[in-house]
């Protein structure tokens, strides 16, 4: 039974990876370092911005020492509310799969390894806040994606809402990366994968794939949770 949808932010809400990219190569631009779009997609995409940098400290590219990076991370956030104020984007279809969510009565809610300011930000300016009654952001969680830290805590969050029971086998999860999917299978919930960052033989372990959120109706979903 369907009871719940849980949407990654970055590459399934919004199309900003790419803004995050530019803020990330601005800060590191500071100490001569730069992120090939290739590499990012492939290494770092599903990461926290934390982690992020102290993944580059790890392989030797970044030289400052760990206590330096909540710096970094207030840097690179700051350059990213610039870039989304002005080049922001909803990806399309997004704003009718939500109506269609809630003219159903399905509680929705978002888990993303970006920062609440971030994906506020973005929600506010596109008027889709009031469609989510829970966000999980980084800073919710010890453990980001591929664990389910993420995905377990939205849930416990929604049934504090609820008060109810949702189960979470009757959640579907919306992702964009194989972080993410990985950390939804880990939580026991369902999942579908759209090819907005990733091809489709990058996403196989998601039960279901998709291109667009277009394709999927009330009854797609309902069967997922059969």
């Amino acid at each position: 039974m369907l009871r719940a949808v849980i949407f990654d932010f970055d590459g399934v809400i919004t199309d900003s990876e790419v803004l995050h990219l530019r803020a990330f190569n601005q800060v590191l631009g500071d100490f001569g370092i730069e992120i090939a779009t290739k590499d990012y997609y492939k290494d770092y995409l599903g990461l926290t911005d934390f982690d992020c940098f102290e993944a580059l400290i790890n392989e030797g590219r970044l030289r400052i020492k760990a206590e330096e990076i909540k710096n970094l991370v207030e840097h690179k956030n700051q350059i990213f509310e610039k870039l989304a104020k002005s080049e922001g984007r909803i990806i399309e279809g997004v704003r009718d799969f939500l109506q269609m969510l809630k003219q159903n009565d399905i509680p929705m809610a978002i888990c993303s390894g970006a920062l609440l300011v971030e994906i506020e930000l973005i929600l506010e300016e596109a008027q889709l806040r009031s469609f989510f009654d829970v966000i999980v952001s980084a800073e919710c969680v010890e453990k980001g994606k591929p664990e389910p830290e993420g995905f377990l805590l939205a849930l416990q969050k929604m049934n504090e809402k609820k008060q109810g029971s949702i189960l979470a086998d009757q959640c579907i999860v919306i992702e964009d990366s194989h972080w993410g999917l990985e950390a939804a299978n880990a939580a026991g919930m369902h999942t579908i994968a759209i090819t907005n960052s990733y091809d489709a033989e990058q996403l196989a372990m998601a039960e279901k794939i998709i291109t667009r959120l277009s394709e999927l109706n009330i009854r797609d979903l309902q069967l997922l949770c059969a």
